[in-house]
C-alpha cells in the first residue's frame, strides 16, 4: 500500500475529522495524566494497564501493555479505514467493530466450549490487519 505521510495526516484532517478530533482529545488526556506516546506507523498510541487488544481514534490508538505487531498494524489499519470512510467511520466500521468485541467477550464468558470464528474473519476487521501490515511493511 502506497501512502504517504502527508496524505494521511490531510485524510485524517480532513475527510476523517471527526474521528481524529475525537482521538486528540483522548490523547490529550492521557498525555495530561502523564502517558507517553509511541510512534507506530503513522500513528502514535499510548499503552494502558488493565486493557487488552487495542481502541482507534483516527490517528491515535490505545492498546494494552507491550502490544504484538499484529495489535498495533490492526489498530493503524483502523487509522487508514477512518481515511477512507470519513465520517461513516464510526457508523460502518467503529460501532460494528466495538459491538463486535464485546459480544465475544460476553459470548466467551457464557458459552467457553462454542467455537468463535477468527477475528479477523469479519471484513472491517480483516480490511483493518491487511491495510496496516500493508501499510508498516511498505514504510
Amino acid at each position: 500500500m502506497k501512502l504517504t505521510k502527508t496524505t494521511f495526516y490531510v485524510l485524517s484532517c480532513t475527510w476523517g475529522i471527526f474521528h481524529t478530533v475525537l482521538g486528540a482529545a483522548v490523547a490529550l488526556c492521557l498525555f495530561i495524566l502523564g502517558h507517553k506516546p509511541k510512534k507506530w506507523g503513522f500513528c502514535r498510541y499510548f499503552e494502558l494497564d488493565g486493557m487488552r487488544g487495542g481502541c482507534s481514534f483516527g490517528p491515535f490508538f490505545i492498546t494494552g501493555p507491550s502490544p504484538s505487531d499484529h495489535i498495533r498494524c490492526h489498530e493503524h489499519g483502523h487509522a487508514l479505514q477512518n481515511c477512507i470512510w470519513g465520517p461513516l467511520f464510526p457508523f460502518v466500521i467503529a460501532a460494528p467493530s466495538f459491538l463486535r468485541c464485546h459480544y465475544r467477550q460476553w459470548r466467551k464468558k457464557r458459552r467457553p466450549e462454542l467455537r468463535q470464528k477468527p477475528y479477523d474473519s469479519i471484513w472491517f476487521e480483516g480490511q483493518a490487519t491487511k491495510w496496516g501490515e500493508a501499510l508498516v511493511k511498505t514504510k
